[in-house]
């Protein structure tokens, strides 16, 4: 945390919401809810990653336990059009991540994918055992339409809650409870388009992971990324949209976490982030390789590959 006031405005950055939206025969969806929360939807399959809707205040996060929402997640599955997935992934298992992973799985049926930290969770959640994959890092699982790799990545620094979650988590428990767990840069094939997409949930690469790897749109995560080192911002847009050849950026984990998603989205705080480093930093970049550099717009089904 840093001694700064206010936070990004983002009406300065307008111009920048312009993901295309998907036409009615789009082969692929993507829809953004907030923080690292992505629909992949083709109309017959659905993935999604994270499925945080609850969105505890600041208060509530530092002072109480927290526990899933039911109205606030049931709310936004219904706005989403969602009553089914084929799995939930979370990028990594930081509360704002995962806390509401077992219960989106449990409301839509779905598997919970990722590391043994994603397992406990979704063990404390009551997802039965055969809907919990634990992922082998660099080889592929068939989601109904879909192939997914987990890639090994890293989370921005700082990482406040590191390590391994290694008992079920049964919330309400404290925001402490929800390590990082592994973290993932999660490549997303859907074979009926060909279509490829990458996530990275948090603003963290590991060198050389990505590399052989292809994907014509990236998802890029960038919470705390704008308090690194300007090398750090040119390494990760290196090992990550270079690595995989990308045609399009689209950011994500800017918003404020702690503000409901009824509300007016706003940036986070500079105290723990700045947008507005990120953007003049990456926008750079993205105009060197003739990239696409976006913001996504709430709920919108967007198709990013047009």
């Amino acid at each position: 945390m840093r001694l700064k006031l206010g936070r990004p405005d983002l009406a300065d950055y307008q111009g920048y919401f312009d993901v295309p939206a998907a036409a009615a025969d789009a082969p692929v969806t993507v829809t953004w809810a907030g923080v690292t929360t992505l629909l992949i939807d083709d109309g017959a399959s659905a993935l999604m990653t994270d499925g945080f809707f609850s969105r505890p205040s600041l208060a509530e996060v530092g002072l109480r336990r927290i526990a899933p929402s039911a109205p606030r997640i049931d709310g936004c599955l219904t706005r989403l059009g969602v009553d089914r997935l084929e799995a939930v992934l979370p990028v990594h298992t930081h509360f704002d991540h995962a806390m509401d992973s077992a219960f989106v799985a449990e409301r839509t049926h779905a598997k919970v994918v990722g590391g043994t930290s994603a397992a406990n969770v979704g063990r404390g959640g009551g997802i039965p055992e055969e809907r919990l994959i634990v992922a082998t890092p660099g080889t592929a699982v068939s989601l109904g339409a879909y192939d997914v790799t987990l890639v090994e990545g890293d989370h921005c620094p700082p990482d406040r809650f590191p390590g391994v979650i290694t008992e079920p988590v049964v919330p309400p428990v404290k925001m402490s409870a929800f390590k990082c767990g592994e973290s993932w840069s999660t490549l997303i094939h859907h074979r009926p388009s060909d279509r490829r997409l990458l996530i990275v949930g948090s603003a963290g690469f590991v060198p050389g992971a990505l590399a052989g790897l292809r994907a014509e749109v990236v998802y890029l995560g960038v919470g705390q990324l704008g308090l690194q080192p300007k090398q750090y911002l040119v390494d990760y847009w290196a090992e990550t949209v270079r690595a995989v050849g990308a045609r399009r950026v689209v950011l994500i984990h800017w918003d404020d976490l702690f503000r409901p998603l009824h509300r007016p989205l706003r940036a986070l705080p500079y105290a723990g982030d700045d947008l507005d480093v990120s953007i003049r930093v990456l926008s750079r970049l993205a105009a060197d390789d003739g990239v696409p550099l976006a913001l996504p717009t709430l709920w919108q089904r967007a198709d990013p590959w047009t």
